[in-house]
């Protein structure tokens, strides 16, 4: 009944949301009268807060219309590559008319971007992509909410995940491929090209995992001591629910967005309630900008998608509860998870100093389980005063994390690691 309750009061609130928005634009309009009341900004401001706050959120856009790649603008051109029930594989191609620029993207890297499936869409990464662009061929996992996937495509769990990775990388092509895991995924990715490893098939040239519970044991934080401190069948009474009619998943078991919203708040509810009490303050005082900044994050930050059940329950007992990564128990459809056997797909990882979603050394674990890639080829990156959301969007990305990937994934192409096998070694005199 939980689901339908929220969908009664999100139905209640669109009207008043409405009205509020219409009222603040009323008292911010120079050719109404109301306009020149005393106050008047300070009521358009009230009102449109209480607009944003009632408002429904959609799925926003990636909206990345063109990159300046090589020294030049670059068109983009967002497209499905590949299709599947709970996933799309987006491709962001760019185009441009200078032959020189063309035969530098050609050249380019490939980088598959798998991004979170943990309640928030995957343009959350928009700043990742847009950075990216500017010196490879960027692929993304684009996960589609599960209140919109009908029951008959069945369930989707971890072991459904882990595939899907695998399918992409292979539809890609591995052996030229970088593949960038953020949070979540961290742990699904190491799987999927470890059990390729084990297979005999091509990994990617690189994996580079950022900010991800490789090994939840370590510096727990809050969503990890949740977990740890809940049963299995706690999770399954509590927080699981299904999709009202009113959804083309109508009947299917999810973990509701709205409610992994409320836990993303009640993590910082200190921080929320400043950021929108400067949000009014902005208004009031006509800062566009800081005003415009703000309601680019809460479009992105509130917009939420549903999990398949069988999926976020897989997923808190296979990393937050049984460890069965790090202690090598993971089984995905039978077969066992063997990090050591990765041997050709260099592996970097990155944290971020002050990360309260996936604690220090967790990502790190990575390397200790990767034992079969060679010392040279692994590199560890510590991002000082980033928290979780610094490793991957914002200033600290853009202008420590960045650079220190783009080295990286240039460094272990397949054509430059064979121009460094080549090269003579000079005696030390």
């Amino acid at each position: 009944m939980l689901y339908q309750l929220h969908e009664f009061q999100k139905a209640l609130l669109q009207p008043m949301s409405s009205w509020a928005r219409a009222a603040s634009e009323a008292f911010i309009n120079a050719s109404n009268p109301a306009s020149k009341v005393p106050g008047s900004e300070r009521l358009a401001a009230s009102y449109e807060l209480l607009y944003r706050l009632g408002k429904n959120y959609k799925k926003p856009e990636f909206g990345i219309r063109s990159v300046i790649a090589h020294g030049s603008e670059v068109a983009i051109h967002e497209r499905t590559t590949v299709a599947k029930p709970f996933c799309n594989l987006v491709r962001f191609k760019r185009f441009s008319d200078d032959v020189e620029t063309i035969k530098k993207l050609k050249e380019d890297p490939a980088v598959l971007v798998v991004a979170p499936l943990s309640g928030h869409h995957s343009t959350l990464l928009r700043d990742t992509v847009r950075t990216l662009l500017q010196d490879h061929k960027v692929y993304i996992t684009d996960w589609i909410d599960a209140r919109n996937v009908p029951v008959s495509e069945g369930e989707f769990g971890l072991d459904d995940y882990v595939h899907y990775i695998q399918e992409f990388i292979r539809s890609i092509g591995a052996e030229d491929l970088h593949v960038i895991s953020v949070c979540q995924p961290t742990v699904p990715t190491l799987g999927a090209i470890s059990l390729m490893a084990s297979a005999g098939e091509a990994t990617p040239a690189s994996m580079i995992m950022m900010g991800g519970p490789i090994d939840a044991r370590k510096s727990p934080t809050a969503v990890n001591n949740l977990a740890e401190q809940k049963s299995h069948d706690w999770f399954e009474s509590h927080v699981i629910y299904k999709v009202p009619p009113t959804y083309p998943g109508a009947g299917r078991r999810v973990y509701p967005g709205f409610l992994q919203h409320t836990g993303f708040i009640a993590m910082n509810p200190q921080n929320h309630l400043q950021s929108h009490w400067d949000y009014f303050q902005n208004l009031v005082k006509g800062d566009e900008q800081d005003a415009e900044s703000h309601i680019r994050f809460y479009d992105e930050y509130n917009a939420v998608l549903d999990l398949d059940a069988k999926f976020y329950l897989d997923t808190i007992k296979t990393v937050f509860q049984d460890y069965s990564l790090p202690n090598g128990t993971w089984e995905v459809a039978g077969k066992l998870v063997k990090p050591q056997d990765i041997q050709n797909t260099a592996l970097l990882t990155v944290e971020g100093e002050l990360d309260d979603i996936s604690g220090s050394g967790q990502t790190r674990s990575a390397h200790g389980l990767c034992a079969g890639i060679p010392k040279e080829h692994k590199d560890h990156y510590e991002v000082s005063g980033a928290g979780h959301y610094g490793i991957f969007a914002g200033r600290r990305w853009r202008e420590k994390v960045y650079p220190k990937i783009k080295s990286f994934i240039r460094d272990h192409q397949p054509a430059q690691r064979k121009t460094k096998a080549r090269l003579p070694k000079l005696d030390a005199k």
